[in-house]
This record gives structure tokens, sequence and C-alpha cells, in this order.
């Protein structure tokens, strides 16, 4: 284990601007780490929140933020994989990689550190537990596009508990492989039912979808939110603390689709999942919450004001694709202190690990 951190910390993975952060401090270190990622979301898309919320925004219950820039390692606009890989990896790589090296070295991420220093780890997701942001956690890949080849990396995960749609890549496969069947047989147990795991413990996934589960909008409900406090409600049993992932998927989707109505509704859902976590590590007192994005989608503003709608400002986007806009973090918890300032997205990455004393 020592040898693995060492080699790890020698890599080059700790930013300089992290270790002479030292000199600050030595705040309270948090037993549990909960990383949500809401893809696609900016600053603005923050504000429409916090404008279109009945009841205070949970955005608005961090008492620390900051800004991260995200520019890939080829291209001044990253996509969800290289944004994805900086955050799980702590290394800038090129558009469409998962889990490598701009070189195509296979990278640790935070579900393999953790993992590796006993904590259970989990990952959970509004979309594919294929698609680019989960997959950057999971797997390893020149290309987000090998959807199978990113499902059979993800039964080699340690991860502990996965929520997510995407079965059919584990099952409707051209290879003719059941990767449920592997997956079972590395001691994953394997739902496609919320309510089935209820209470569970060990180690399990639950496929909310053949593909992708449906938007926020047209049925999801509360099925992000829920799925979160089973995540949750599991990893939370182990003695030595947790690392979990949340991705709030479809904000993304809404925005490049242009599409008001979708993105308030995953906005929403985001908040609302965002008020879950507040509330258990307002509870523990010994959770880190981190929240941020991989890139801002839309170009997404609010121009002005619109007569007659429930928040009385309007919604415009200036394009359909990501933008080089600076994204928000927002931390709460012990070591949150650690998050403030203008910094790049792979020190997220750092600051996590160096806030859980696991570098220094």
């Amino acid at each position: 284990m020592k040898k693995f951190l060492l080699t790890f910390l020698l890599t080059g993975f700790v930013s300089v601007s992290l270790l002479q952060a030292s000199n600050t401090g030595n705040p309270e270190k948090p037993k549990n780490v909960i990383l949500l990622i809401g893809d696609g979301m900016g600053f603005a898309q923050v504000q429409s929140a916090i404008l279109m919320s009945e009841t205070p925004s949970n955005f608005l219950r961090f008492p620390v933020t900051g800004i991260s820039r995200t520019q890939a390692s080829d291209k001044v606009i990253t996509d969800s994989g290289a944004g994805g890989t900086a955050l799980a990896c702590g290394k800038k790589t090129r558009n469409g990689m998962i889990g490598m090296s701009p070189d195509s070295l296979e990278m640790p991420s935070l579900i393999d550190i953790f993992s590796s220093l006993g904590k259970a780890t989990g990952v959970v997701t509004s979309c594919a537990l294929t698609h680019a942001t989960p997959a950057d956690f999971l797997a390893h890949d020149i290309s987000r596009k090998n959807l199978e080849a990113i499902a059979e990396d993800i039964t080699k995960s340690p991860v502990d508990v996965l929520i997510g749609g995407g079965l059919n890549n584990f099952i409707k496969r051209t290879d003719g492989k059941d990767l449920t069947s592997v997956m079972k047989a590395n001691g994953m147990e394997v739902f496609t039912c919320l309510r089935d795991v209820e209470g569970k413990t060990g180690r399990f996934v639950v496929f909310t979808a053949d593909e992708h589960p449906v938007q926020a909008n047209q049925g999801r409900g509360e099925e992000l939110a829920v799925s979160v406090k089973a995540a949750i409600d599991a990893l939370s049993k182990d003695n030595e603390g947790f690392f979990l992932m949340v991705e709030g998927s479809q904000i993304d989707w809404a925005c490049h689709s242009n599409d008001s109505a979708y993105l308030a509704a995953e906005m929403r859902d985001f908040d609302q999942v965002l008020g879950e976590v507040l509330d258990f590590a307002a509870k523990d007192r010994n959770t880190l919450v981190v929240v941020t994005a991989d890139h801002e989608t839309g170009g997404f503003t609010l121009p002005g004001l619109t007569e007659g709608s429930k928040t009385g400002v309007r919604y415009a986007f200036s394009t359909g694709d990501h933008t080089a806009c600076f994204v928000p973090v927002f931390a709460f918890g012990p070591s949150s202190e650690y998050f403030t300032g203008l910094y790049q997205n792979i020190d997220i990455f750092s600051k996590i690990l160096f806030s859980t004393n696991i570098a220094r």
C-alpha cells in the first residue's frame, strides 16, 4: 500500500499549489467524502436553480465557494471524458478519453485510491453507468464511445455501490457476454429495482434503466435523490468511511438541447439531491461535501425579465455545445476551507486527497 501511494504522489498528481496550502493550518479531516458533479452546470445554471426554488435553494447552504478552470490537455473547451477524468484522476487528458493520460496510460481514480485504503466507494448517476463521467471513475479507455469495453472495465472496478442506467451494455452485447454474471461472481449483487436495496449493505449494483433514465420532467421523479440516499445508507455502514460520486447527468443534455423546461427540472432535481446529501453531512459532522461541474454547456445566461414567468427571469442559450467558461465549486464540512479560490479542475482531486490526509 505504501509503495502504491508513494508512486502515486511522485507522478505529479498532487499539485504544487495544493502542497503550498499545507502552510494554512491543519483543519479537521473528514472520514467521508461526497463529490457531486452537475454535468454542464455553470454559474448561471446554479443561479437559475436559486431563483426558481420555492424554498431557499440548497446551494445557499454552502459556506465555502471556489472557481474551477476546465480546459482539457488538447483543447480550451473540454468534453465530459477529459473533464471527468481531471476530477476523477487528477490529470488533464485529451477530449474523449476515459481514465487515461494523454499518452494512453491508465490512471488510478478516486474510486481506486479510496478503495485501496479500505474505504467503501460508490457511484450514482442519472445516466448510463457507461457514460463518460461515471466511466471516468470506473474504467479506462481511449474513447468514451467504447461502451461495451467500458462496461467490461466496470466489472473489474473495486467499487462497492453502483446505481444508474446502462443495463444493455452489460447484457445485450455484440460479444454475447452477460457481464452481470461476472459482477455476481465478483461478489456484487445485481438489482433492477431501487426498492430491493432498502437497508442493503455490501456490494451491489442497481440498474435503473436499460439505457439512460428518462428526463426529470418526463417521469423520473425523485429517483436520483432516492438512489443517493440508498447509496449513503449502504456506504455509511463501513467503519473506515466512504467516498461517493454523484452525477446530475442530464443538466448537460438539457443545455445541449437549449431546453429551458428540461434544464429547470434537472436543476430542481439536483438541488433536491444536494439537500439529501447536506442533511446527512450536517448530522454526521464528519463528511466533506464538494459540488462542481466538469464544464459549462449551452452558454446559458439570464438576460432579463419575462412577463408572467414563474421567476420573472428569462432563460437564454448562446450555443448547443460546451463552453470555456469557469464553473463553480461549493464545499461543506471538515476541510471545506481548502476549496476556496480560482484553480484548475485537477486541483479538486488533489484537494480531496489532501483534505483526507492521503497526500501530505
